[in-house]
Formats: structure tokens, sequence, C-alpha cells
């Protein structure tokens, strides 16, 4: 039920937030990391290093931000992931339903909960870093839409309203996410847009991805 409303969701997000929604996000995202940058170089240096070591998966957005461990306003692991997903995956047959080697995907978190810098063309292959995207995804603390809103949103997918006054709705609704949710949403729903207009080739339509990624985004 909710997969079929993330269906619709996913394939008309990126036109409802404007494509100048990425750009905002990072300016938001650039002067909260300057501001952070100063916090950081005011600690002790035993302080900062202990900093830089602190977790990627399973840690919020917020403190992921304030961490320093975005790119371009996204959590790094994600957009390392996307980018190389965009390049490399999105003929990729079964893309995101075919699991990856279990092995070497906690190879890669660990890299990245320990700070190492990870290549994943050398590192990893394209079913592998699909199911690392899920994983740092499944276990963000509050999902990327967040619980207080997940009862409205159930609640708008029932409401007996026409299209266009539903589609007017969910825009205000999403508004409401953190600034951090919001960009990550956003690129998330760019990129599986992507994906899904491979279809032919990867065999992931909207409705494939919408049943394997609501569960991911609204955890």
């Amino acid at each position: 039920m909710l997969s079929s409303h993330l269906h619709q969701f996913v394939q008309t997000l990126p036109e409802r937030m404007g494509a100048g929604a990425l750009a905002i996000c990072q300016s938001k995202s650039a002067v909260r990391l300057k501001e952070d940058m100063k916090k950081i170089a005011a600690l002790p240096l035993n302080k900062q290093r202990d900093d830089r070591c602190q977790k990627v998966f399973g840690v919020s957005l917020q403190d992921l931000q304030q961490q320093g461990l975005t790119k371009n306003g996204l959590p790094a692991v994600v957009w390392n992931t996307v980018e190389y997903l965009t390049q490399h995956g999105l003929t990729q047959e079964g893309l995101f339903r075919v699991n990856g080697n279990m092995k070497m995907v906690d190879q890669l978190r660990l890299k990245y909960d320990r700070g190492e810098e990870v290549e994943l063309a050398k590192d990893a292959d394209v079913c592998s870093v699909a199911s690392l995207l899920k994983l740092f995804l499944r276990e963000l603390p509050d999902g990327v839409i967040t619980s207080a809103l997940h009862s409205r949103f159930i609640q708008l997918y029932h409401d007996p309203k026409n299209d266009a006054e539903k589609e007017n709705n969910l825009k205000e609704l999403i508004k409401e996410l953190p600034d951090a949710n919001y960009c990550l949403l956003k690129y998330l729903c760019r990129f599986l847009t992507r994906v899904a207009e491979h279809h032919m080739m990867n065999r992931m339509n909207i409705f494939n991805l919408a049943t394997i990624f609501w569960t991911k985004l609204f955890s």
C-alpha cells in the first residue's frame, strides 16, 4: 500500500521540488560546514581525531552534517554510491533487487566507519555498492522520511481528494521535512527516476524500485 504511494511519489517528486533545490541544499550545508569547522579548529587535537573517527552508518543525517561527513549537502557515502551507480550500474539487470557480496559490503561499511579512503571503482562491484546504499538508508535512526510524518503520509494516501489536490498537499507535507532529509529525498528520487528510465535493460521499473525502497525511506 505504501509502496503504491511511493510509486507515484518517486516518479513525480523531482518536478514538484524544482531544479534549484539541490543548490539551496548545498548552500545551507556550506554555511553549516564553515560553522562546524570553526568549532573543530578550537578543539584539542585529540578531540578532533575522535570526531573524525565517528561512525557513518547508523548515524542521523544531522550528526553527519555536524561531523563534516557530507558532500554537496548529502551524506558522503550516498553521494559516492549514487555517483558510482550512475556511471556503472544503470543498465545492470536486477539493480537493487540482486544482493551484492555481503563480505564486500561489510568491508566497505567498515572502511567508511573508520574514516578510510574508499575507491568504489577498485574496491567493489555494482551489486555490492547498491547493497551498501540500501544498508545506509535502512540504518538511518529516523529514516529519510521522519517518523513524525509517517501517519500524515499514510493519511494523505487514503485521502479521497482528487490527484491534483493530493499533489499540492504532498508538496506542502514534504516541505516539513528537515533540510537534510529533504535534500536526501530529492537526490534519491532523481536518481531512482534515472534508474527507471533504463528499465528495459535493468528490469527495474518505478513499481519495482518503490517496492524495494519504501521500507528504506520510511524506516
